[in-house]
């Protein structure tokens, strides 16, 4: 509420929020599209591995050259123009930047990027959700120690998911679950780049004419970015993982209260608060009764043992969806804008200092998974490939087994043979324990064990 407003006054007084992106991928591109017609921002840099590609989503979008003419950062910040350049790190250094965007989806570079933020007194939106599954708590911890925001990124499921639940809980309600949609068969765990189209639906043709990253769609179907983007949740709203991971049982959203309830109750739970996504499919492929695929959901329940017969009334009066005994309710959001929404994270953070959710436990990892018998001298090639999945568990469980977080399973090789859909551990890697990533990973071990 009022942060349009509140961006009309920043716009007025000359005084435009100035921020820096950090990749301008799918999700930076579609934010670009929006930026352009927000009132009260500045974007003065997009930095960008590949400029010409930055200058290519900018051009997509819609931006007139004109506008991303800047040669340096500073001559931006005077003009209201936007430097593209490939230096991240000098992007945030510089005194013209206030928020930075990281939206590489590469854990290890948000890791740095988000350190860099604390070190020059700059908010962060992480959209890098895979940074956050590796290391959010530490993270938003040095970030409020630095006196920055550090925050999830809206328009991306696991921020709206961690509204609804505040929504839920500043209610009065106690939340039973919250999580979101997609796709899911338990076979999806064995997907691969080479394997993944015909289950989206693509043929050879379609491929062939688009820009599609076959290891990024894959990350959806076989569960990993559902297990990272709960991971997430939990970390951000003490929402708890089931022991055994994620369940992805079927379910629309005219039985998300009865499905996702606590199973002493009727329902699908393994206790009351619980992160779990929902499959879209049948366990026989059939496709679920107005399914929720592109969206998330909170259920609840009503109030104490004396006051809630008097809520469920409500529930019924109101028209809403329950459970057969009335007392468990739901709340939904059919889909997400992902990208075009991500303003609200930036106007949040920079106008009220007020994260669009962030770590504030660990609650949550993501360990990696093999998805076939490995032999030793193998090399892991991370989310969305031929060799692991990710894995939602209590961080405890995950600590207890010492796995190996699916954020740093990649260009690391086997010492020893892992049972498919066994996890991989830290000791059946040979990983360099100087790496930046691999460092701040294990300081936070040390530190949030407890």
């Amino acid at each position: 509420m009022n942060l349009h407003r509140m961006l009309l006054e920043r716009d007025r007084a000359g005084k435009p929020l100035r921020i820096a992106l950090i990749g301008a991928g799918k999700f930076g591109a579609m934010y670009l599209a929006q930026a352009k017609h927000t009132p009260g921002i500045h974007i003065v840099a997009v930095a960008d591995l590949a400029p010409d590609r930055a200058k290519a989503s900018l051009a997509r979008t819609g931006w007139p050259v004109e506008r991303y003419a800047a040669r340096t950062i500073a001559e931006a910040g005077r003009s209201g123009a936007t430097c593209v350049t490939d230096d991240a790190l000098a992007a945030i250094a510089a005194p013209e930047t206030e928020i930075v965007i990281d939206a590489t989806g590469n854990p290890a570079a948000g890791i740095r990027h988000a350190l860099a933020c604390c070190a020059h007194g700059r908010h962060v939106v992480m959209v890098n959700v895979e940074a956050d599954a590796l290391a959010g708590p530490l993270l938003a911890q040095r970030a409020r120690a630095a006196g920055i925001v550090y925050s999830l990124a809206y328009g991306d499921q696991p921020a709206l998911i961690c509204e609804m639940v505040d929504w839920a809980r500043a209610a009065g309600f106690a939340v039973a679950a919250a999580g979101k949609g997609t796709k899911y068969l338990p076979a999806y765990h064995e997907s691969t780049p080479a394997t993944v189209w015909p289950h989206y639906g693509f043929t050879p043709e379609m491929v062939a004419a688009g820009d599609f990253n076959a290891q990024m769609f894959n990350s959806f179907l076989d569960g990993t970015k559902s297990a990272i983007e709960m991971a997430a949740v939990a970390n951000a709203t003490g929402l708890a993982p089931a022991p055994g991971g994620l369940a992805f049982p079927p379910c629309g959203v005219d039985d998300l209260p009865r499905v996702l309830r606590p199973r002493d109750e009727g329902g699908q739970l393994d206790h009351l608060g619980q992160v779990e996504v929902i499959s879209s499919l049948e366990r026989d492929g059939r496709p679920v009764f107005r399914d929720l695929r592109w969206g998330v959901y909170v259920t609840f329940r009503a109030g104490d043992a004396i006051g809630e017969d008097y809520v469920r009334r409500c529930f019924k009066e109101y028209g809403f969806s329950t459970d057969p005994s009335g007392r468990y309710g739901a709340m939904y959001k059919p889909y997400h804008a992902i990208g075009l929404e991500l303003g609200i994270s930036v106007a949040s953070a920079g106008l009220r200092r007020e994260p669009t959710g962030q770590a504030v436990a660990w609650h949550g990892d993501v360990v990696a998974t093999a998805k076939r018998d490995l032999a030793a001298g193998e090399t892991l090639d991370g989310e969305g490939g031929y060799t692991v999945y990710g894995k939602l568990l209590p961080a405890r469980d995950s600590l207890r087994l010492g796995g190996l977080p699916l954020g740093l399973a990649h260009g690391v090789v086997l010492r020893r043979a892992v049972a498919a859909h066994a996890p991989v551990r830290w000791d059946d890697v040979a990983y360099d324990s100087d790496a930046e990533a691999v460092k701040f990973r294990r300081e936070m071990e040390r530190k949030l064990a407890a």
